[in-house]
């Protein structure tokens, strides 16, 4: 098994790197927005759960594209919806709203988590198969 390039590791990484600061930026302004319009802690869970749902759905999508869309995954995948959908973010979440009293919103937010980001990952993995990417077209061969 050979080990990949140095040239090819830093490419990769530089592909993670310039999805995950747009995912991070998104994350950060939905949290900011959650805040604003609720003025509390209830905006910012909103805005999580509506950023880790986003990214479930976006994975989806990734999902079912050809396998041979490694740098799509890279930065899309990994970076974007990685930074876009933080589980420590959606623990932190989960822990301050036990902290407040509330284990049944808490096991709420939980389970529509789960089962929507579940439901938006099959949901855009399907409207993904359906609306493939195509890949390149091959160059034809011209005889001389």
């Amino acid at each position: 098994m050979s080990r990949p390039s140095l040239r090819r590791e830093a490419r990769d990484l530089a592909l993670v790197a310039a999805g995950a600061i747009p995912g991070a930026l998104l994350r950060w302004q939905a949290e900011t927005l959650g805040l604003a319009i609720d003025g509390g802690f209830k905006g910012v869970v909103a805005a999580d759960f509506a950023a880790n749902l986003l990214g479930c759905l976006l994975i989806g999508l990734l999902m079912a594209q050809p396998p041979a869309r490694t740098r799509l995954v890279l930065w899309g995948g990994i970076g974007f919806c990685g930074s876009l959908t933080t589980f420590s973010s959606w623990m932190l979440q989960l822990v301050r709203t036990l902290d407040q009293g509330q284990p049944l919103a808490a096991l709420a937010v939980l389970l529509a988590s789960l089962g929507g980001g579940l439901l938006l990952v099959n949901l855009g993995q399907a409207i993904g198969t359906r609306h493939r990417l195509r890949g390149p077209k091959p160059r034809s061969r011209v005889l001389k």
